[in-house]
């Protein structure tokens, strides 16, 4: 069964038909969704999804908590880390983040994004949690952190891996986990991804949509309302199948298997 381990259920392109999406997911064989946490609102909001869909959708959806970098302007060092601490005790809770760095657009200062992951950082190392990391055009840096942090945090995944190479064989030298998103489904931006997927071994990779964002452009529909979701996971799966040794059923089992592991659900 397919485990999406990212998808932004929270936004509000989702507002007025999540169970109809979630009811999609379930059609479409996924059989758990990690939903992403953000801020402390959008985190607060993915664990509220999960209580207020459980009856429907038993075992299915899970969260994490967490401040992303765009947003790390609003981590205070005292009463946003109790936040997070209390929100990661919800049982729907599976791992610390999205956290990380982001240097491309540079939203929130590069030294205040610092300050937030390594609050993150020690606090999934605290609560023993695998953290959920975002990096973008801040690959050196985020390196320096997480190889200072390596001996004491448990485990990692680079959620929406998407740079070259040299930065991936770093990451994997330090036993983390890769997500792959549509990303890799795109015959533009994703030709440099999908020259290097076969090198992720594959108890390392992970799968997910990311939604409402990076929609598969190798669907043979599009749909009108151009956002993504969770049942279209197996376009994903099947975009990481053209460029692997793997068939879809093995990337399947195997990403499935890691996911449950990694998250513990």
């Amino acid at each position: 069964m397919l485990i999406d381990i990212g998808a932004n259920l929270s936004s509000q392109r989702f507002d007025g038909d999540i169970a109809e999406v979630l009811q999609h997911a379930k059609n479409a064989n996924l059989e758990k969704i990690v939903i992403t946490g953000t801020s402390i609102a959008e985190s607060q909001a993915a664990i509220d999804l999960c209580t207020t869909h459980t009856a429907d959708f038993p075992d299915m959806l899970y969260a994490t908590a967490g401040i992303h970098p765009h947003s790390a302007d609003q981590f205070d060092p005292q009463s946003t880390s109790i936040s997070l601490r209390r929100l990661a005790a919800h049982p729907s809770v599976v791992a610390i983040g999205e956290t990380g760095l982001d240097f491309f657009r540079n939203l929130a200062a590069p030294d205040i994004q610092q300050r937030s992951f390594e609050a993150h950082l020690e606090l999934a190392i605290d609560l023993v949690m695998p953290l959920f990391l975002h990096e973008r055009n801040a690959a050196t840096r985020q390196l320096e952190i997480l190889k200072a942090h390596r001996d004491q945090f448990h485990s990692a995944v680079i959620h929406c891996f998407t740079s070259d190479r040299k930065t991936l064989y770093k990451y994997l030298d330090l036993d983390l986990h890769i997500g792959i998103t549509g990303w890799v489904c795109d015959e533009r931006r994703g030709l440099d991804l999908q020259k290097i997927i076969a090198d992720i071994p594959l108890n390392r990779l992970m799968v997910e949509t990311d939604s409402p964002y990076l929609l598969p452009r190798n669907m043979a529909f599009s749909p009108k309302n151009n956002r993504n979701e969770p049942a279209f996971l197996p376009w994903v799966v099947a975009g990481i199948a053209a460029h692997r040794a793997e068939s879809e059923a093995q990337i399947i089992a195997q990403t499935g298997a890691t996911a449950r592991q990694f998250f513990r659900i």
